[in-house]
């Protein structure tokens, strides 16, 4: 199973049904969302590419928070204005998976982690969407479990990002964000291989 986060997001859509009901209010469409969350996660890779000034890191997780929250309206907007379709569902994976690259990439060559370090995260983490996305091209249905799912990953990301920016010194050479990367490259491709013996067994 994984750390559970993905499994309250029904509590989460219900936090966030005033930004729902604004969004449905002002016209905004799912797809218009998709692209406002990405635009965040981009910012968001941005600012920690540029963490060297200690206040760019706190507007990082500022923007990366925005664009987790605007990642669950979307599809409660389609939801409820029931345009909840196979291309809204294609642009909110692929948008997904460019905020995971930006964000990481951020991460690291804003100079958190040796390269090596930051591909085995960044592979991770994309092994990981794709192994659950597989399930369902091989006719089993997506599968999401494992021990580290997209949310869990986002609380560990700005848990650790806020922790960063209280205390920036480094632990055994590398500083609290280089190491949720060595926690992401260990756990990313432990669960895709989770996922991959879970989809086989049903094979």
């Amino acid at each position: 199973m994984s750390l559970m986060l993905d499994a309250y997001r029904g509590i989460c859509e219900h936090i966030i049904e005033p930004l729902v009901d604004l969004s449905v209010r002002i016209g905004l469409t799912p797809n218009m969302i998709s692209v406002i969350s990405f635009s965040f996660a981009v910012a968001s890779g941005v600012f920690f590419y540029l963490s060297s000034n200690k206040d760019s890191l706190l507007i990082a997780a500022v923007l990366m928070l925005t664009s987790a929250v605007l990642d669950v309206v979307d599809g409660s907007v389609a939801r409820r204005i029931e345009q909840a379709n196979a291309k809204g569902d294609l642009l909110d994976h692929v948008f997904d998976r460019y905020a995971d690259i930006f964000i990481l990439c951020g991460i690291l060559f804003g100079g958190y982690a040796p390269a090596w370090i930051g591909v085995l995260a960044i592979t991770g983490v994309l092994l990981t969407s794709y192994m659950g996305t597989q399930a369902q091209a091989v006719g089993i249905g997506r599968y999401y479990g494992g021990i580290l799912g997209r949310a869990d990953r986002l609380m560990l990301l700005l848990g650790s990002t806020i922790a960063n920016w209280v205390y920036p010194a480094r632990i055994f050479d590398l500083p609290i964000l280089g190491w949720i990367l060595v926690l992401f490259a260990i756990t990313g491709h432990f669960t895709a291989i989770q996922r991959f013996v879970f989809i086989w067994r049903r094979l």
